[in-house]
C-alpha cells in the first residue's frame, strides 16, 4: 500500500490488514482523535509512543506530548501536524 492509497481509503471502511499503528493513524486521518487514541494507548512500544506523542501534540497537551516523544526516543518536531502524520504513515506502511 502506498501513502496515496492509504489516504484514498480515508472516509471508507477500514482497509483490511492494517497494523495497530496504521489503524490508529487511519482513525486520526478521519478526524476521530478519540478512536485513534483508544487504539494506540495500550500498546507498549516506541512506535506506539511516537503516535501517542503526535496525538497529544495535536490535542495541544505539549507537556504530555513531550513525555511520549521521550519514550519514543524522539524530539517534538517543529513542522506541521500534517507533515508529522504523513511521516508516521510512511514509517508504518
Amino acid at each position: 500500500m502506498t501513502i496515496e492509497q492509504f489516504k484514498s481509503s480515508l472516509g471508507k471502511g477500514i482497509p483490511p490488514g492494517l497494523s495497530v499503528y496504521l489503524e490508529s493513524l487511519w482513525h486520526d486521518g478521519n478526524g476521530d482523535w478519540e478512536k485513534s487514541h483508544t487504539v494506540i494507548q495500550d500498546v507498549e512500544d516506541k512506535n506506539a509512543a511516537w503516535i501517542h506523542a503526535y496525538l497529544h501534540r495535536k490535542e495541544g497537551d505539549i507537556w504530555n506530548a513531550d513525555y511520549w516523544y521521550r519514550r519514543a526516543g524522539k524530539t517534538r518536531p517543529s513542522d506541521s501536524l500534517q507533515h508529522e502524520w504523513d511521516q508516521l504513515v510512511k514509517a508504518f506502511l
